[in-house]
């Protein structure tokens, strides 16, 4: 098998969403690891709005557990890390930095509409970068949106600048609770060359 097989038996194939976790710990270089390889993934004009909070103490962990849908708890509170993929509806703030050959924070300024459309697109596009990344780390993802949002961002993003997009826990999972893989849509069912 070619390297190229591999990896994507490792990020897709092979990959499964995890829900029961070793007790093994994600060290913090990891994240900082995590977090520089998905920061090199694209958005548009590099606006990178997601934001990251890896929720990995006991006391965030108590933090956050009355957010968390009944059928979640367990599995997040196991997870050695829970991460909240949330988006800046400021990040517009930061293109004067991020994306310096047009002045396009002024694209923005005064357009909520737009700003929050931005912001959430791209952060599902930062979410997914980040599960891809952490598996290719050896990291297992179960990545959720089993919730109360209004409680996350009461606690979490008390700024009213960020709100959660979705969760996902992180960890090392126990090889023994994988499902099988569910059904996919056929090329010809999910797709049309045009």
């Amino acid at each position: 098998m070619n390297k190229e097989s591999e990896m994507i038996d490792l990020l897709f194939v092979n990959a499964r969403t995890h829900s029961v976790w070793t007790d093994k710990v994600i060290e913090d270089d990891t994240l900082v690891e995590l977090y520089n390889i998905v920061k090199l993934a694209p958005t548009s004009a590099n606006c990178s709005p997601a934001r990251f909070l890896f929720i990995k103490s006991a006391e965030a962990k108590r933090r956050l557990k009355p957010a968390i849908s009944e059928g979640n708890i367990d599995q997040t509170m196991s997870a050695p890390v829970t991460v909240i993929i949330g988006y800046d509806l400021e990040f517009y703030e930061h293109l004067d930095f991020l994306f310096p050959k047009s002045d396009a924070k002024s694209w923005f300024t005064g357009s909520k509409e737009l700003i929050l459309e931005t912001a959430f697109r791209n952060s599902c596009l930062q979410g997914a970068y980040l599960i891809l990344a952490a598996r290719s780390l050896g990291l297992d993802c179960g990545p959720m949106s089993g919730f109360n949002k209004d409680l996350i961002n009461k606690e979490f993003f008390k700024d009213d600048k960020c709100e959660v997009n979705f969760l996902c826990n992180l960890g090392y999972g126990k090889a023994m609770s994988i499902k099988e893989k569910l059904p996919r849509l056929n090329f010809d069912v999910a797709c049309k060359v045009l």
